[in-house]
């Protein structure tokens, strides 16, 4: 294996041990602090506010699994009041899903959970070293993306410039 193969997949090691270690932590605190909810709720909270009312089935693709994970989610997320589900007005057989105040609400302290984890983990960086790693693990999905046929979800009109660096 050649240097290059070996720095990509050094790369990938480091980063699915930082997906583990954030899980890790996801999974600690939503049990401390959220009870029966799954720390998955969080994350289509999170869509949701990102993108706005959708359908299940958006929802779906943009998370990459199946759509019975995500009806499964949904309903919880609609039992406990954080979502609401509405009929699609095209097309009543479909709906849409929404947050719901309580959800914005449960969304935000997870955001200060969140936010103050990273910040602790990252006390010694600078707010520059952090928006550097932050851009190029942007591109760097980007990539990922595309390398498995998918859309881009959001994509700089300079992605493939500045991914150059690491080619062969």
């Amino acid at each position: 294996m050649g240097d290059h193969d070996e720095r990509a997949v050094q790369l990938m090691r480091e980063l699915r041990t930082a997906g583990q270690l954030q899980h890790a932590w996801i999974n600690q605190s939503w049990q401390r602090e959220h009870g029966g909810q799954h720390p998955a709720a969080a994350m289509l909270l999170s869509d949701l506010a990102q993108h706005g009312e959708s359908r299940p089935s958006e929802l779906a693709k943009r998370k990459m699994v199946d759509i019975s994970v995500i009806s499964r989610q949904l309903g919880q997320l609609v039992t406990a009041g954080l979502v609401e589900r509405r009929p699609a007005p095209e097309d009543g057989r479909a709906s849409l899903i929404r947050l719901t105040e309580a959800g914005r609400d449960q969304l935000e302290q997870w955001r200060v959970m969140h936010a103050d984890f990273v910040r602790r983990a990252l006390s010694d960086w600078t707010d520059d070293e952090v928006e550097a790693l932050t851009a190029r693990l942007t591109l760097m999905n980007q990539g990922l993306r595309e390398a498995l046929g998918h859309t881009p979800v959001t994509c700089p009109p300079e992605t493939a410039e500045k991914r150059k660096g690491f080619r062969k």
